[in-house]
């Protein structure tokens, strides 16, 4: 595979692990009452974007998210890695072109920030729709989401996501306890993320209350609303920051397959 091309996934994945380890920290931070907020990826941007130098590291992740929505896309159409045009291997494909639009609308609302035209609004409060299409919408985006729940506990429970860093080739045993302890807690995490928002959508749906789009941070306060909820919520968040540190071990250790 072309230097360059793995360069630009590595500086991608590096976006990827600061958006999450953001969200997770200052969720974590909510949950027990320390400051922070219930973050979606889209308040992290907006946490950046008050930060001082907040204009230098809008531009710094827009162009780090640019760069993972890049590599996702070929992954999803040229097949670098050659996955393969069975029916796992489309799937997985699929999956890839989809991350790659989220990642490139995160990307666009950073460079929108930059330029001070994009909405004020947070993960759970954007534009919704109404009536039967906002209904279809809503339950196929449900649907998705319970897809990609069962997709992170599948990866968890298999250990799939070792593969990524010909983990039996590491000596180092701290990094093999960092790569599998925070990959599978992280995943997990994501699953449970996942799965909430699968019902948050498909209740909406049910009960057509489709005016506002939701988000990670309907997902936090679905927990925090729950028995337990401020350290449910903090488990989880805690959870996504151990998936931010494996997304760092992948910019830095990942193994390409071609």
């Amino acid at each position: 595979m072309d230097s360059k091309l793995k360069k630009m996934a590595r500086v991608g994945y590096i976006a990827k692990a600061t958006v999450y380890g953001i969200m997770g920290i200052l969720t974590f931070l909510a949950a027990f009452n320390m400051g922070g907020q219930k973050s979606s990826n889209l308040q992290v941007i907006k946490f950046l974007e008050d930060q001082a130098f907040g204009n230098a590291l809008l531009v710094l992740i827009g162009l780090g998210l640019l760069c993972y929505s890049a590599w996702r896309f070929i992954q999803s159409i040229q097949d670098p890695e050659n996955i393969g045009d069975d029916k796992k291997g489309k799937g997985k494909r699929v999956a890839y072109f989809i991350s790659a639009v989220l990642y490139l609308g995160l990307a666009v609302y950073a460079f929108m920030k930059l330029i001070n035209a994009g909405s004020s609004s947070g993960g759970g409060s954007g534009g919704g729709l109404t009536g039967t299409l906002g209904v279809v919408v809503f339950a196929i985006i449900g649907i998705g989401l319970i897809v990609a729940s069962i997709a992170q506990f599948n990866k968890a429970k298999s250990k799939k996501f070792l593969e990524d860093f010909g983990y039996d080739s590491i000596t180092d045993e701290k990094k093999r306890k960092t790569v599998k302890n925070t990959g599978y807690l992280g995943l997990i995490a994501r699953g449970v993320i996942f799965g909430v928002l699968s019902y948050i959508f498909i209740r909406a749906a049910v009960e057509s209350n489709t005016s506002d789009m939701k988000g990670t941070t309907d997902a936090f306060s679905f927990l925090q609303d729950s028995p337990y909820g401020s350290w449910l919520m903090g488990l989880v968040a805690a959870g996504l920051v151990c998936y931010s540190i494996y997304v760092f071990m992948l910019a830095r250790y990942r193994k390409f397959k071609a």
